[in-house]
């Protein structure tokens, strides 16, 4: 069992994580990309990997209430561009990271569009809850342009100092 975390902390997970030969459960179903074809069940949520066309699922959108992205390594960026690019394309259901990214990454997941962060135990009993919370305060700058406008950009921030 993992920590699933979102701003506020802790949160129940009430989504099933469906391996490809594995039957659907009654209640929240995630599964892989290629069992999407055909697939009569709701709630739905499908897992992305990390090299995944947002566009490609821009059709599925308005039946799927969770996007899964997996993070194989909290020094794999590409989660954070897809989910950015699956908020510009449209999408708004939740959107999860799910992988061993750590607590300073945080805010920069929620800025790029992500709603909560599934945390291996692992990882979760060296970062509790509260080491993700206080990362939230601590992000100075945003990690990309343009999604939240409240903060300068790590970019624009570099900019700025190099005059």
């Amino acid at each position: 069992m993992s920590l699933l975390i979102d701003r506020g902390g802790p949160i129940a997970d009430p989504w099933v994580r469906v391996q490809r030969d594995e039957p659907l459960p009654d209640g929240p179903a995630i599964v892989d990309p290629d069992r999407l074809a055909g697939l009569d069940h709701a709630p739905l949520g499908v897992h992305l990997p990390n090299t995944a066309d947002a566009a490609a699922l821009a059709s599925e959108f308005s039946r799927l209430a969770l996007i899964s992205i997996d993070f194989p390594a909290f020094n794999d960026g590409r989660g954070f561009s897809i989910a950015r690019r699956l908020r510009e394309l449209g999408y708004t259901g939740r959107l999860r990271a799910a992988g061993p990214v750590i607590a300073d990454q945080f805010a920069y997941l929620l800025e790029c569009g992500f709603d909560e962060v599934e945390i291996p135990d692992a990882l979760a009993a060296r970062q509790p809850a509260e080491h993700w919370l206080a990362a939230i305060a601590r992000a100075g700058h945003a990690y990309q342009r343009g999604r939240t406008g409240a903060r300068a950009s790590i970019l624009d921030a570099r900019s700025a100092d190099h005059g």
